[in-house]
């Protein structure tokens, strides 16, 4: 026989068993929730320099074209057929020392001719004073009429402007013959010569015969932006521009490898007017150059030092940037951070020196910024100025 089952019993069942899942549903939602608080990040440990004033020099370096004190472009002033070079590319020449020499016959046969015209002028001259001479006593013993005497003293003046005017052009003859050799107007370098022997030169051509730079001296010309140049006249002492540049400490020259001039300058002179297609300002600073090591044309930096008696340091990686703000997170008794903005008043390669924002003594985070929301809260780890100023100078 079959056995019949109870309804009433398997609805039992059936009901039992939902119970018995809703409880462990229950229980896994539970058990979540828990798990879930405990899983709660601690807050983060991050290193916190506490700001303090330093007494320090800063350089601030501008981009420079070194030329010698004095660049003669030497030019021939008469044309004519190069005859003679006497000097070299690269060679030192003293003032007054001959360089080239042009082919002068024309202009001492010109001489020649204004020479003998001189003599032929010179004699008309004796000739008309002579006959000024013969007549005087004659018009005053009323022999004569004293139209014939003014008549002479006429001829003789006559004379005597041909005689200026031949003497005027013999000397320039002789001028024109002393142009033909060409000599060095002041002591410096030779530079390039384009022009060989036989080349026929003159006061039409497009290239000068020679450079020569005078580089006892040597001037650097650098521009400062318009920012610049106010942040310039607001920090260097002095009521006019010359005394700001008098109180300019001395500057470096850093050469094209990178190298310090042994040489220190001197900021000597700024231009009047900006450029207005670069929005700069041209100073020009003077360095000694005795031996000769800078030669017109080198480039290479200005370096200005500027003197902080007292700066409050902040290392560079301790900011951060949000439009055109730099801030820094301030950290609080609570160990709460909070970000403020700071005036930043000169920099160095890897701090910046601020005048506004913060206060000698304050703590700042100095690194891992990128983690950090105002009112977070971290586990300071302090470090000392000092300890970074030695593996970070300045």
């Amino acid at each position: 026989m079959k056995r019949l089952l109870n309804p009433l019993a398997t609805t039992g069942v059936t009901m039992l068993g939902s119970m018995a899942l809703v409880a462990i549903l229950n229980s896994c939602t539970s058990s979540s929730g828990n798990d879930g608080g405990m899983m709660q990040m601690p807050p983060p440990t991050l290193p916190v320099l506490t700001v303090a004033n330093v007494a320090t020099t800063t350089h601030r370096e501008y981009a420079a074209t070194l030329e010698g004190k004095v660049n003669v472009e030497i030019r021939p002033q008469v044309a004519g057929y190069l005859e003679t070079i006497f000097i070299d590319e690269g060679q030192y020449v003293k003032a007054g020392q001959p360089l080239f020499r042009i082919n002068d016959r024309p202009y001492r046969e010109q001489v020649a001719n204004t020479t003998a015209s001189l003599k032929a002028a010179q004699a008309n001259e004796s000739k008309a004073q002579l006959e000024v001479d013969r007549l005087t006593p004659l018009v005053k013993n009323n022999v004569i009429s004293e139209i014939q005497l003014q008549t002479a003293q006429a001829s003789l003046e006559s004379a005597k402007a041909s005689v200026a005017q031949a003497r005027a052009q013999m000397g320039n003859a002789e001028i024109n013959a002393g142009y033909a050799l060409i000599k060095a107007p002041v002591s410096g370098y030779i530079g390039h010569i384009p022009y060989k022997l036989g080349s026929l030169v003159g006061r039409g051509e497009d290239l000068p015969l020679t450079v020569l730079s005078d580089v006892k001296d040597i001037y650097a010309y650098f521009s400062l932006s318009e920012v610049d140049f106010l942040q310039f006249k607001e920090q260097v002492p002095g009521a006019t521009l010359e005394e700001k540049l008098k109180n300019l400490p001395p500057v470096n020259l850093i050469l094209a490898d990178n190298t310090v001039y042994p040489e220190k300058g001197v900021v000597s002179t700024v231009e009047g007017q900006f450029d207005k297609t670069m929005g700069a300002i041209t100073f020009r600073a003077t360095f000694p150059n005795a031996a000769g090591l800078l030669r017109s044309g080198n480039t290479g930096r200005v370096s200005i030092p500027r003197n902080h008696a007292q700066a409050l340091v902040v290392p560079q990686e301790a900011t951060f940037e949000l439009q055109d703000k730099v801030l820094v997170f301030v950290v609080s008794d609570s160990n709460k951070v909070a970000s403020r903005p700071i005036r930043i008043k000169d920099q160095s390669a890897t701090y910046y020196f601020v005048d506004e924002g913060l206060k000698p003594g304050e703590k700042i985070v100095y690194s891992g910024l990128s983690r950090l929301r105002d009112g977070a809260q971290i586990v300071p780890q302090l470090i000392t100025l000092d300890s970074l100023l030695k593996t970070k100078p300045i």
